[in-house]
Protein backbone atom coordinates (compact mmCIF):
# COMPACT_ATOMS: atom_id res chain seq x y z
CA UNK A 1 0.00 0.00 0.00
CA UNK A 2 1.25 3.28 -1.03
CA UNK A 3 -0.27 5.54 0.99
CA UNK A 4 0.97 8.59 -1.56
CA UNK A 5 -1.39 7.27 -4.26
CA UNK A 6 -4.59 8.29 -2.84
CA UNK A 7 -4.43 11.75 -3.56
CA UNK A 8 -5.35 10.23 -7.13
CA UNK A 9 -8.15 8.27 -6.79
CA UNK A 10 -10.11 6.68 -8.92
CA UNK A 11 -13.58 7.53 -6.66
CA UNK A 12 -14.30 8.41 -3.07
CA UNK A 13 -14.56 4.90 -1.99
CA UNK A 14 -11.25 4.54 -3.44
CA UNK A 15 -9.31 7.18 -1.54
CA UNK A 16 -9.48 5.80 2.45
CA UNK A 17 -6.78 3.63 3.07
CA UNK A 18 -6.90 0.76 5.50
CA UNK A 19 -4.57 -0.73 7.85
CA UNK A 20 -5.92 -4.13 9.52
CA UNK A 21 -3.53 -5.35 12.53
CA UNK A 22 -4.19 -8.50 13.56
CA UNK A 23 -2.03 -11.29 16.00
CA UNK A 24 -0.96 -14.23 16.29
CA UNK A 25 0.64 -16.95 18.99
CA UNK A 26 -0.75 -14.88 21.94
CA UNK A 27 -2.40 -12.33 23.04
CA UNK A 28 -1.02 -9.10 24.82
CA UNK A 29 1.73 -8.70 22.18
CA UNK A 30 0.98 -5.26 21.72
CA UNK A 31 -1.20 -5.43 19.00
CA UNK A 32 -2.65 -1.83 20.13
CA UNK A 33 0.00 -0.17 21.08
CA UNK A 34 1.51 -1.17 17.33
CA UNK A 35 -1.96 -0.78 16.31
CA UNK A 36 -1.67 3.47 17.68
CA UNK A 37 2.08 3.76 16.35
CA UNK A 38 1.36 3.12 13.02
CA UNK A 39 -1.27 5.50 13.23
CA UNK A 40 1.08 8.60 14.53
CA UNK A 41 3.09 7.65 11.41
CA UNK A 42 0.17 8.46 9.28
CA UNK A 43 -0.29 11.66 11.36
CA UNK A 44 3.11 12.45 11.18
CA UNK A 45 2.67 12.55 7.34
CA UNK A 46 -0.09 14.76 7.29
CA UNK A 47 -3.02 12.39 7.15
CA UNK A 48 -6.39 12.43 8.85
CA UNK A 49 -6.33 9.49 10.76
CA UNK A 50 -9.37 6.85 12.60
CA UNK A 51 -9.54 3.66 13.85
CA UNK A 52 -11.51 0.52 14.65
CA UNK A 53 -11.48 -1.88 17.32
CA UNK A 54 -12.44 -5.34 16.66
CA UNK A 55 -13.67 -7.87 19.41
CA UNK A 56 -14.89 -10.87 18.56
CA UNK A 57 -16.89 -11.35 21.88
CA UNK A 58 -20.48 -11.85 22.10
CA UNK A 59 -20.80 -9.05 24.79
CA UNK A 60 -22.46 -6.01 23.13
CA UNK A 61 -19.87 -3.70 24.84
CA UNK A 62 -17.20 -3.79 27.72
CA UNK A 63 -19.36 -2.36 29.86
CA UNK A 64 -21.05 -5.45 32.45
CA UNK A 65 -17.13 -7.01 32.05
CA UNK A 66 -14.74 -7.72 35.05
CA UNK A 67 -11.49 -5.13 35.30
CA UNK A 68 -9.82 -8.84 35.84
CA UNK A 69 -11.81 -10.14 32.35
CA UNK A 70 -10.75 -7.25 30.11
CA UNK A 71 -8.89 -4.58 31.64
CA UNK A 72 -10.70 -1.15 32.44
CA UNK A 73 -13.95 -0.12 30.48
CA UNK A 74 -12.93 2.87 28.51
CA UNK A 75 -15.54 5.41 28.30
CA UNK A 76 -16.10 7.42 25.30
CA UNK A 77 -17.91 11.09 24.17
CA UNK A 78 -21.12 9.48 23.43
CA UNK A 79 -21.20 7.37 26.33
CA UNK A 80 -19.54 4.13 24.70
CA UNK A 81 -18.19 1.60 26.81
CA UNK A 82 -15.22 0.47 24.95
CA UNK A 83 -11.96 -1.60 25.26
CA UNK A 84 -9.20 -0.40 26.35
CA UNK A 85 -7.01 -0.13 23.63
CA UNK A 86 -9.26 2.87 22.21
CA UNK A 87 -7.75 4.92 25.12
CA UNK A 88 -4.23 3.94 23.39
CA UNK A 89 -5.76 4.89 20.16
CA UNK A 90 -7.14 8.45 21.64
CA UNK A 91 -4.10 8.85 23.48
CA UNK A 92 -1.96 8.50 20.77
CA UNK A 93 -3.50 9.98 17.91
CA UNK A 94 -5.00 13.01 19.70
CA UNK A 95 -8.58 11.62 18.12
CA UNK A 96 -12.11 11.29 19.99
CA UNK A 97 -13.75 8.43 18.74
CA UNK A 98 -17.19 7.48 19.49
CA UNK A 99 -18.91 3.91 20.48
CA UNK A 100 -19.58 2.11 17.14
CA UNK A 101 -15.75 2.64 17.09
CA UNK A 102 -15.17 -0.56 18.80
CA UNK A 103 -17.30 -3.47 17.09
CA UNK A 104 -18.12 -6.70 18.78
CA UNK A 105 -20.00 -9.68 18.00
CA UNK A 106 -23.05 -8.71 19.86
CA UNK A 107 -23.29 -5.31 17.76
CA UNK A 108 -22.90 -7.28 14.41
CA UNK A 109 -25.36 -10.09 15.08
CA UNK A 110 -27.91 -7.87 16.76
CA UNK A 111 -28.00 -5.99 13.69
CA UNK A 112 -28.33 -8.52 11.85
CA UNK A 113 -31.15 -10.24 13.62
CA UNK A 114 -32.81 -7.13 13.65
CA UNK A 115 -32.62 -6.68 9.70
CA UNK A 116 -33.81 -10.09 9.48
CA UNK A 117 -36.75 -9.40 11.94
CA UNK A 118 -37.61 -6.22 9.70
CA UNK A 119 -37.42 -8.61 6.70
CA UNK A 120 -34.56 -6.58 5.27
CA UNK A 121 -33.39 -10.17 3.97
CA UNK A 122 -36.52 -10.98 1.76
CA UNK A 123 -37.06 -14.46 3.15
CA UNK A 124 -33.45 -16.01 2.53
CA UNK A 125 -31.67 -17.90 5.34
CA UNK A 126 -29.53 -15.63 7.23
CA UNK A 127 -26.16 -16.73 7.48
CA UNK A 128 -22.37 -16.17 8.38
CA UNK A 129 -21.47 -15.87 5.18
CA UNK A 130 -23.04 -13.75 3.54
CA UNK A 131 -25.07 -11.62 6.29
CA UNK A 132 -22.74 -11.50 8.92
CA UNK A 133 -19.86 -10.84 6.95
CA UNK A 134 -21.16 -7.99 5.09
CA UNK A 135 -22.63 -6.10 8.10
CA UNK A 136 -19.04 -6.39 9.35
CA UNK A 137 -17.55 -4.54 5.89
CA UNK A 138 -20.06 -2.50 6.17
CA UNK A 139 -19.98 -1.10 9.19
CA UNK A 140 -15.78 -0.90 8.48
CA UNK A 141 -16.70 1.21 5.68
CA UNK A 142 -19.02 3.78 7.69
CA UNK A 143 -17.58 4.33 10.63
CA UNK A 144 -14.17 4.99 8.77
CA UNK A 145 -15.79 7.69 7.09
CA UNK A 146 -16.82 9.42 10.24
CA UNK A 147 -14.21 12.53 11.52
CA UNK A 148 -12.40 12.01 15.02
CA UNK A 149 -9.82 14.53 14.76
CA UNK A 150 -11.98 18.05 15.08
CA UNK A 151 -11.72 18.64 11.52
CA UNK A 152 -15.27 17.16 10.20
CA UNK A 153 -13.03 16.35 7.11
CA UNK A 154 -13.48 12.50 6.11
CA UNK A 155 -10.24 10.57 7.38
CA UNK A 156 -7.68 9.96 4.96
CA UNK A 157 -6.93 6.46 6.35
CA UNK A 158 -8.47 3.78 8.80
CA UNK A 159 -6.34 1.69 11.43
CA UNK A 160 -8.29 -1.33 11.92
CA UNK A 161 -7.17 -4.33 15.31
CA UNK A 162 -8.71 -7.46 14.68
CA UNK A 163 -9.23 -8.38 18.57
CA UNK A 164 -7.94 -11.74 20.11
CA UNK A 165 -5.35 -14.67 17.73
CA UNK A 166 -6.00 -15.46 14.36
CA UNK A 167 -6.93 -19.32 14.76
CA UNK A 168 -9.46 -18.34 17.31
CA UNK A 169 -13.27 -19.78 16.46
CA UNK A 170 -15.04 -16.35 17.28
CA UNK A 171 -12.42 -14.55 15.14
CA UNK A 172 -12.84 -16.69 11.87
CA UNK A 173 -16.09 -14.59 10.99
CA UNK A 174 -13.89 -11.02 11.38
CA UNK A 175 -11.13 -12.73 9.05
CA UNK A 176 -13.45 -13.78 6.12
CA UNK A 177 -14.97 -10.30 6.04
CA UNK A 178 -11.21 -8.82 6.00
CA UNK A 179 -10.18 -11.06 3.41
CA UNK A 180 -13.21 -9.84 1.51
CA UNK A 181 -12.99 -6.35 2.05
CA UNK A 182 -9.45 -5.72 0.47
CA UNK A 183 -11.41 -6.26 -2.82
CA UNK A 184 -14.32 -4.73 -2.24
CA UNK A 185 -12.55 -1.65 -1.93
CA UNK A 186 -8.72 -2.76 -3.71
CA UNK A 187 -6.03 -4.74 -2.38
CA UNK A 188 -3.90 -1.23 -3.00
CA UNK A 189 -6.55 0.38 -0.90
CA UNK A 190 -5.48 -2.14 2.23
CA UNK A 191 -1.81 -3.02 3.76
CA UNK A 192 -2.09 -5.93 6.66
CA UNK A 193 0.09 -5.78 9.35
CA UNK A 194 0.70 -9.02 11.35
CA UNK A 195 2.14 -8.78 15.07
CA UNK A 196 3.63 -12.06 16.19
CA UNK A 197 6.29 -13.43 18.89
CA UNK A 198 9.78 -13.99 18.29
CA UNK A 199 10.69 -15.69 21.48
CA UNK A 200 14.12 -15.73 22.48
CA UNK A 201 15.58 -19.94 23.64
CA UNK A 202 18.26 -21.03 25.21
CA UNK A 203 21.85 -19.65 26.58
CA UNK A 204 23.03 -18.78 23.12
CA UNK A 205 19.84 -16.04 23.17
CA UNK A 206 18.28 -17.78 19.75
CA UNK A 207 15.34 -15.77 18.34
CA UNK A 208 12.95 -18.48 17.05
CA UNK A 209 10.67 -17.58 14.49
CA UNK A 210 8.80 -20.88 14.09
CA UNK A 211 5.59 -19.71 15.95
CA UNK A 212 5.88 -16.47 13.58
CA UNK A 213 5.77 -18.45 11.04
CA UNK A 214 3.07 -20.95 12.03
CA UNK A 215 0.65 -18.07 12.12
CA UNK A 216 1.33 -16.45 9.47
CA UNK A 217 0.86 -19.59 7.41
CA UNK A 218 -2.40 -19.90 9.14
CA UNK A 219 -3.29 -16.65 8.31
CA UNK A 220 -2.61 -16.87 4.47
CA UNK A 221 -4.65 -20.37 4.42
CA UNK A 222 -7.71 -17.63 5.84
CA UNK A 223 -7.08 -16.03 2.21
CA UNK A 224 -5.24 -12.98 3.71
CA UNK A 225 -1.26 -12.21 3.17
CA UNK A 226 0.54 -9.89 5.50
CA UNK A 227 2.53 -7.07 3.85
CA UNK A 228 4.27 -6.52 6.91
CA UNK A 229 5.71 -8.69 9.75
CA UNK A 230 6.08 -6.67 13.54
CA UNK A 231 7.98 -9.05 15.61
CA UNK A 232 7.10 -8.31 19.36
CA UNK A 233 10.33 -9.29 20.81
CA UNK A 234 13.06 -8.81 23.84
CA UNK A 235 15.98 -7.73 21.52
CA UNK A 236 16.13 -6.32 18.41
CA UNK A 237 16.01 -8.84 15.52
CA UNK A 238 18.94 -10.01 14.20
CA UNK A 239 19.21 -10.02 10.05
CA UNK A 240 19.72 -13.66 9.97
CA UNK A 241 15.92 -13.74 11.78
CA UNK A 242 14.86 -11.34 9.82
CA UNK A 243 15.73 -13.16 6.40
CA UNK A 244 14.19 -16.45 7.40
CA UNK A 245 11.59 -14.57 8.45
CA UNK A 246 11.15 -12.84 4.78
CA UNK A 247 11.23 -16.64 3.35
CA UNK A 248 9.61 -18.60 5.14
CA UNK A 249 6.22 -15.85 5.46
CA UNK A 250 6.42 -14.22 1.55
CA UNK A 251 7.06 -11.06 2.37
CA UNK A 252 10.21 -8.33 2.18
CA UNK A 253 13.11 -8.81 4.49
CA UNK A 254 12.29 -5.00 4.32
CA UNK A 255 8.85 -5.54 5.71
CA UNK A 256 10.21 -7.33 8.59
CA UNK A 257 9.76 -4.88 11.65
CA UNK A 258 10.71 -5.53 15.57
CA UNK A 259 9.22 -3.83 18.21
CA UNK A 260 11.66 -5.02 21.28
CA UNK A 261 11.72 -3.67 24.79
CA UNK A 262 12.25 -0.17 25.00
CA UNK A 263 12.21 1.95 27.91
CA UNK A 264 8.98 3.86 27.10
CA UNK A 265 5.94 3.24 24.56
CA UNK A 266 6.45 6.29 22.92
CA UNK A 267 9.48 4.71 21.56
CA UNK A 268 7.46 2.36 19.52
CA UNK A 269 6.74 4.58 16.59
CA UNK A 270 9.87 6.35 16.70
CA UNK A 271 11.54 2.63 16.78
CA UNK A 272 9.13 1.71 13.58
CA UNK A 273 10.11 4.41 11.56
CA UNK A 274 13.87 4.16 11.57
CA UNK A 275 13.51 0.92 10.79
CA UNK A 276 12.11 1.73 7.50
CA UNK A 277 8.23 1.89 8.39
CA UNK A 278 7.45 4.98 6.76
CA UNK A 279 9.57 4.09 3.48
CA UNK A 280 7.57 0.77 3.05
CA UNK A 281 3.97 2.99 3.29
CA UNK A 282 5.22 5.24 0.87
CA UNK A 283 5.21 8.54 3.62
CA UNK A 284 7.32 11.53 4.65
CA UNK A 285 6.98 11.05 8.10
CA UNK A 286 8.96 14.19 8.88
CA UNK A 287 6.80 16.43 6.99
CA UNK A 288 4.30 17.87 9.76
CA UNK A 289 7.20 18.11 12.74
CA UNK A 290 4.95 15.57 15.12
CA UNK A 291 7.60 12.83 14.84
CA UNK A 292 10.21 15.91 16.27
CA UNK A 293 7.63 16.14 19.40
CA UNK A 294 7.20 12.31 19.67
CA UNK A 295 11.30 11.91 19.77
CA UNK A 296 11.12 14.87 22.83
CA UNK A 297 8.94 13.82 25.06
CA UNK A 298 10.05 10.04 24.82
CA UNK A 299 13.77 11.82 25.92
CA UNK A 300 12.55 13.64 28.50
CA UNK A 301 10.82 10.59 29.93
CA UNK A 302 14.04 8.33 29.62
CA UNK A 303 16.06 11.40 31.28
CA UNK A 304 13.49 11.99 34.44
CA UNK A 305 15.25 11.24 37.80
CA UNK A 306 14.10 12.97 40.84
CA UNK A 307 10.79 10.73 41.94
CA UNK A 308 6.99 11.72 43.18
CA UNK A 309 5.36 8.77 44.80
CA UNK A 310 1.66 8.66 44.41
CA UNK A 311 -0.40 6.03 46.77
CA UNK A 312 -3.20 4.18 44.44
CA UNK A 313 -5.54 2.84 46.49
CA UNK A 314 -7.73 0.39 45.00
CA UNK A 315 -9.15 -3.23 45.09
CA UNK A 316 -7.27 -4.38 41.26
CA UNK A 317 -3.93 -3.37 42.63
CA UNK A 318 -2.69 -6.59 40.94
CA UNK A 319 -3.72 -5.96 37.30
CA UNK A 320 -2.86 -2.19 36.21
CA UNK A 321 -4.78 -2.59 33.09
CA UNK A 322 -7.72 -2.17 35.12
CA UNK A 323 -6.51 1.54 36.41
CA UNK A 324 -4.67 1.86 32.83
CA UNK A 325 -5.74 5.41 31.64
CA UNK A 326 -5.66 6.72 35.47
CA UNK A 327 -1.76 5.75 35.44
CA UNK A 328 -1.12 6.95 31.96
CA UNK A 329 -3.23 9.92 33.29
CA UNK A 330 -0.16 10.18 36.23
CA UNK A 331 2.36 9.90 33.73
CA UNK A 332 1.39 12.68 31.60
CA UNK A 333 1.22 15.13 34.64
CA UNK A 334 4.21 13.83 36.22
CA UNK A 335 6.13 14.81 32.61
CA UNK A 336 4.23 18.20 32.60
CA UNK A 337 5.86 18.72 36.81
CA UNK A 338 9.40 16.74 35.73
CA UNK A 339 9.11 14.26 37.82
CA UNK A 340 9.64 10.50 37.44
CA UNK A 341 6.56 8.77 38.96
CA UNK A 342 6.31 5.96 41.03
CA UNK A 343 3.33 4.15 41.77
CA UNK A 344 2.65 2.16 45.04
CA UNK A 345 -0.07 -0.40 44.82
CA UNK A 346 -2.20 -0.28 48.05
CA UNK A 347 -4.52 -3.05 48.24
CA UNK A 348 -7.54 -1.04 50.22
CA UNK A 349 -8.99 -3.78 51.81
CA UNK A 350 -5.59 -4.09 53.91
CA UNK A 351 -6.03 -0.90 55.16
CA UNK A 352 -8.44 -1.44 57.55
CA UNK A 353 -8.80 -2.47 61.05
CA UNK A 354 -10.09 -6.08 60.65
CA UNK A 355 -7.68 -7.25 58.00
CA UNK A 356 -5.83 -10.56 59.78
CA UNK A 357 -2.50 -9.88 58.26
CA UNK A 358 -0.47 -7.75 60.54
CA UNK A 359 2.78 -7.56 57.59
CA UNK A 360 0.21 -6.64 54.52
CA UNK A 361 -1.57 -4.34 56.91
CA UNK A 362 1.81 -2.57 58.14
CA UNK A 363 3.37 -2.91 54.41
CA UNK A 364 -0.13 -0.55 53.11
CA UNK A 365 0.03 1.55 55.75
CA UNK A 366 3.60 2.61 55.21
CA UNK A 367 2.94 2.93 51.42
CA UNK A 368 0.44 5.37 52.31
CA UNK A 369 2.12 7.18 54.79
CA UNK A 370 5.35 7.37 52.54
CA UNK A 371 3.76 8.59 49.36
CA UNK A 372 3.75 12.48 48.12
CA UNK A 373 0.15 12.19 46.90
CA UNK A 374 -3.25 9.61 47.43
CA UNK A 375 -5.50 8.65 44.80
CA UNK A 376 -8.76 6.48 45.06
CA UNK A 377 -9.99 5.82 41.27
CA UNK A 378 -13.31 4.61 40.29
CA UNK A 379 -14.65 1.48 40.78
CA UNK A 380 -17.90 -0.70 42.02
CA UNK A 381 -18.56 -3.28 44.68
CA UNK A 382 -18.07 -2.95 48.47
CA UNK A 383 -14.54 -4.53 48.99
CA UNK A 384 -12.06 -2.68 50.67
CA UNK A 385 -14.47 0.35 51.14
CA UNK A 386 -13.77 1.24 54.64
CA UNK A 387 -9.82 0.84 54.06
CA UNK A 388 -10.74 3.72 51.06
CA UNK A 389 -12.29 5.93 53.57
CA UNK A 390 -9.34 6.13 56.23
CA UNK A 391 -7.29 6.67 53.11
CA UNK A 392 -8.86 9.82 52.67
CA UNK A 393 -9.20 10.19 56.22
CA UNK A 394 -5.20 10.39 56.16
CA UNK A 395 -5.03 12.55 53.09
CA UNK A 396 -7.71 15.06 54.85
CA UNK A 397 -6.17 15.27 58.53
CA UNK A 398 -2.78 14.92 57.25
CA UNK A 399 -2.42 17.76 54.71
CA UNK A 400 -1.63 15.38 51.91
CA UNK A 401 -2.85 15.62 48.58
CA UNK A 402 -5.50 14.21 47.35
CA UNK A 403 -7.52 13.33 44.25
CA UNK A 404 -10.05 10.87 44.45
CA UNK A 405 -12.36 9.87 41.02
CA UNK A 406 -15.99 8.77 40.76
CA UNK A 407 -15.97 6.31 44.06
CA UNK A 408 -13.24 8.30 45.27
CA UNK A 409 -14.78 11.57 45.60
CA UNK A 410 -17.79 9.17 46.86
CA UNK A 411 -15.92 7.59 49.92
CA UNK A 412 -13.98 11.25 50.79
CA UNK A 413 -17.40 12.78 51.26
CA UNK A 414 -18.54 9.76 53.34
CA UNK A 415 -15.47 10.81 55.49
CA UNK A 416 -16.10 13.63 55.64
CA UNK A 417 -19.55 13.12 56.95
CA UNK A 418 -18.55 10.69 59.72
CA UNK A 419 -15.49 12.73 61.32
CA UNK A 420 -16.41 15.90 60.22
CA UNK A 421 -20.44 16.60 60.40
CA UNK A 422 -20.32 13.87 62.95
CA UNK A 423 -22.80 11.30 60.88
CA UNK A 424 -21.58 8.31 62.71
CA UNK A 425 -21.84 5.23 59.92
CA UNK A 426 -22.63 7.87 57.01
CA UNK A 427 -22.20 5.52 54.33
CA UNK A 428 -23.56 4.85 50.76
CA UNK A 429 -26.82 3.47 49.83
CA UNK A 430 -24.33 1.20 47.15
CA UNK A 431 -23.06 -0.32 50.07
CA UNK A 432 -25.85 -0.55 52.96
CA UNK A 433 -29.15 0.26 51.63
CA UNK A 434 -30.79 0.85 54.82
CA UNK A 435 -28.20 3.51 56.27
CA UNK A 436 -29.20 6.43 58.81
CA UNK A 437 -27.07 8.63 56.79
CA UNK A 438 -27.28 7.97 53.54
CA UNK A 439 -24.28 10.27 52.65
CA UNK A 440 -24.61 8.78 48.49
CA UNK A 441 -27.37 7.68 46.69
CA UNK A 442 -28.84 5.83 43.97
CA UNK A 443 -29.41 8.07 41.14
CA UNK A 444 -33.21 8.25 40.52
CA UNK A 445 -33.13 7.76 36.53
CA UNK A 446 -30.87 4.95 36.79
CA UNK A 447 -32.31 1.37 36.15
CA UNK A 448 -32.00 -0.98 38.77
CA UNK A 449 -32.92 -4.29 36.76
CA UNK A 450 -30.26 -3.31 33.89
CA UNK A 451 -26.66 -2.90 34.24
CA UNK A 452 -25.43 -2.65 30.29
CA UNK A 453 -25.63 0.84 28.88
CA UNK A 454 -27.98 2.01 32.01
CA UNK A 455 -25.06 4.28 34.22
CA UNK A 456 -25.15 8.20 33.88
CA UNK A 457 -22.52 8.14 30.83
CA UNK A 458 -20.30 9.98 28.31
CA UNK A 459 -19.20 13.69 28.15
CA UNK A 460 -21.44 16.06 29.90
CA UNK A 461 -20.92 19.39 30.87
CA UNK A 462 -20.08 20.67 34.77
CA UNK A 463 -20.67 24.22 35.66
CA UNK A 464 -18.75 26.10 38.10
CA UNK A 465 -20.30 27.54 41.20
CA UNK A 466 -17.41 29.63 42.58
CA UNK A 467 -15.05 32.24 40.61
CA UNK A 468 -11.58 30.96 42.02
CA UNK A 469 -10.75 27.76 43.28
CA UNK A 470 -7.48 25.41 42.65
CA UNK A 471 -9.21 23.47 40.49
CA UNK A 472 -10.75 25.95 38.21
CA UNK A 473 -7.38 27.49 37.87
CA UNK A 474 -6.46 24.62 36.29
CA UNK A 475 -9.28 24.16 33.80
CA UNK A 476 -8.27 27.91 32.56
CA UNK A 477 -10.80 29.64 31.31
CA UNK A 478 -14.69 29.16 30.58
CA UNK A 479 -17.63 28.75 33.07
CA UNK A 480 -17.73 25.00 32.76
CA UNK A 481 -15.71 21.77 31.60
CA UNK A 482 -16.90 18.88 29.69
CA UNK A 483 -15.94 15.19 31.13
CA UNK A 484 -16.77 11.98 30.79
CA UNK A 485 -19.03 10.22 33.51
CA UNK A 486 -19.59 6.57 33.95
CA UNK A 487 -21.49 6.35 37.88
CA UNK A 488 -24.83 5.40 39.38
CA UNK A 489 -24.94 7.15 42.71
CA UNK A 490 -24.51 10.94 43.74
CA UNK A 491 -23.59 13.00 46.87
CA UNK A 492 -26.97 12.60 48.35
CA UNK A 493 -28.48 16.23 47.66
CA UNK A 494 -30.12 16.85 51.13
CA UNK A 495 -26.66 17.10 53.29
CA UNK A 496 -24.99 19.12 50.62
CA UNK A 497 -25.31 22.70 52.68
CA UNK A 498 -24.34 20.34 55.50
CA UNK A 499 -21.62 19.80 53.69
CA UNK A 500 -20.37 22.86 52.48
CA UNK A 501 -20.93 24.80 55.50
CA UNK A 502 -18.66 22.75 56.94
CA UNK A 503 -15.60 23.58 54.31
CA UNK A 504 -15.95 20.74 51.85
CA UNK A 505 -17.54 22.79 48.88
CA UNK A 506 -19.04 21.22 46.11
CA UNK A 507 -17.72 24.03 43.33
CA UNK A 508 -18.61 22.21 40.32
CA UNK A 509 -22.27 20.93 39.50
CA UNK A 510 -24.25 19.61 36.53
CA UNK A 511 -27.16 21.82 34.86
CA UNK A 512 -29.61 21.73 37.48
CA UNK A 513 -27.04 22.87 40.19
CA UNK A 514 -28.27 19.90 42.27
CA UNK A 515 -25.90 17.29 41.10
CA UNK A 516 -22.16 16.92 43.01
CA UNK A 517 -19.65 17.12 40.21
CA UNK A 518 -16.61 18.40 41.93
CA UNK A 519 -15.36 19.17 45.96
CA UNK A 520 -12.52 20.85 47.33
CA UNK A 521 -11.61 21.55 50.41
CA UNK A 522 -10.94 25.00 52.42
CA UNK A 523 -7.34 25.63 53.69
CA UNK A 524 -5.67 22.06 52.37
CA UNK A 525 -2.85 22.12 49.85
CA UNK A 526 -5.39 19.79 47.14
CA UNK A 527 -7.67 17.90 48.43
CA UNK A 528 -9.99 17.50 45.54
CA UNK A 529 -12.79 14.73 44.67
CA UNK A 530 -14.66 14.89 40.61
CA UNK A 531 -17.63 12.96 40.09
CA UNK A 532 -16.74 12.19 36.39
CA UNK A 533 -13.85 10.30 34.98
CA UNK A 534 -10.88 13.23 33.93
CA UNK A 535 -8.54 10.25 32.93
CA UNK A 536 -10.51 9.13 29.47
CA UNK A 537 -9.42 12.86 28.08
CA UNK A 538 -5.72 13.09 29.52
CA UNK A 539 -2.81 13.48 26.18
CA UNK A 540 0.32 12.87 26.43
CA UNK A 541 0.92 17.09 25.85
CA UNK A 542 -2.13 17.72 27.63
CA UNK A 543 -2.40 16.36 31.21
CA UNK A 544 -5.49 16.39 32.76
CA UNK A 545 -6.36 19.09 35.19
CA UNK A 546 -6.96 17.24 38.16
CA UNK A 547 -4.15 15.23 38.08
CA UNK A 548 -1.50 18.08 36.85
CA UNK A 549 -3.00 19.50 40.17
CA UNK A 550 -2.42 16.14 42.47
CA UNK A 551 0.96 16.31 41.16
CA UNK A 552 2.03 19.99 41.79
CA UNK A 553 0.46 19.25 45.03
CA UNK A 554 2.73 16.17 45.61
CA UNK A 555 5.60 17.86 44.48
CA UNK A 556 5.47 20.44 47.37
CA UNK A 557 4.37 18.00 49.66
Amino acid sequence: MLIKEARQPKSPLMSMKYVVVSGGVLSGLGKGVTASSIGVLLKSAGLRVTSIKIDPYLNSDAGTMSPFEHGEVFVLDDGGEADLDLGNYERFLDINLAKDNNLTTGKIYSKVIEAERRGDYLGKTVQVIPHITDAVMEWIEEVASKPADGSQQVPDACIIELGGTVGDIESAPYIEALRQFQFRVGRENVTFVHVSLVPVMGPVGEQKTKPTQHTVKELRGLGISPDILVCRSSAPLNLETREKLAAFCHVSPDAVFSTHDVPNIYHVPLMLQEQGLCDILGLDCESTGLLDEWRKMALHLDTLEQEVRIAMVGKYTGLSDAYLSVIKSLQHAAMAVDRKLVIDWVEASHLEEDWDNAEESASAWNMLKGADGVLVPGGFGDRGIEGKILAANYSRTNNIPYLGICLGLQIATIEFCRNVLGLAGANSTEFDENVEHAAVVFMPEISKTHLGGTMRLGSRPTLWQVDECKIRSLYGNGDSVDERHRHRYEVNPDLIEAIEAAGLKFVGKDETGQRCEIFELDGHPYFVGVQYHPEFKSRPNRPSPPFLGLLQAACNN
